[in-house]
C-alpha cells in the first residue's frame, strides 16, 4: 500500500498507474507483483497468443517484460513533473521462455538527471514457482518533462 504523504510511494504508484494504462501492458496481461524506489518486479501471464511453439514466448514478450520492468524501475526515482521512455536497449536470451509465467525483476544502475541506466533479469516461472534466468537486459532511459 502506499501513502500520498511519503513522495517516493507516491511516484511508485504512479508508475504503476501510468504503465498498467498502456495498451501494449493490458494486452500481454503485465501486472505488478512488487514496486519500490529504484526496483521492481512484473509478471505476464505465458499465453499462447504471444508463443512461438507451444508454452514457449518469442522474444516480443521478453523483451516488453524486460523493458518494463526496467524502465518502471527507473521511473520511481523521477522527480516530480519528469517521465521517462527508452532510448537504448541490449537484451540477451539465456534459456527458452517456457512455463506458466514470465517474470522480470528491474532494478537502477545508474540515476541521472537526464538519463538512467537501469537493467532487468528475466525468468521463466513453472507451475510450481521454480525460476530459470531465460534473459538478461541492460537499458538506459532519458528523463523528459511531463506533457501538460
Amino acid at each position: 500500500m502506499t501513502s500520498n504523504s511519503d513522495p517516493r510511494a507516491a511516484q511508485c504508484d504512479l508508475v504503476r498507474r501510468m504503465v498498467l494504462a498502456m495498451p501494449a501492458a493490458r494486452t500481454l496481461g503485465l501486472r505488478f507483483t512488487r514496486i519500490e524506489p529504484g526496483t521492481t518486479e512484473v509478471e505476464l501471464p505465458v499465453a499462447d497468443a504471444f508463443c512461438f511453439r507451444p508454452g514457449q514466448l518469442q522474444a516480443t514478450a521478453i523483451f516488453a517484460a524486460a523493458d518494463f520492468a526496467a524502465v518502471s524501475a527507473a521511473g520511481t526515482l523521477l522527480e516530480p513533473g519528469l517521465v521517462n521512455a527508452t532510448i537504448d536497449t541490449c537484451l540477451k536470451i539465456v534459456a527458452p521462455a517456457q512455463g506458466t509465467t514470465l517474470r522480470a525483476r528491474g532494478r537502477v544502475v545508474d540515476a541521472g538527471k537526464h538519463l538512467t541506466v537501469c537493467a532487468a533479469d528475466v525468468y521463466a516461472v513453472d507451475k510450481h514457482d521454480h525460476e530459470t534466468l531465460c534473459a538478461t537486459l541492460l537499458g538506459t532511459a532519458r528523463n523528459v518533462p511531463a506533457r501538460a
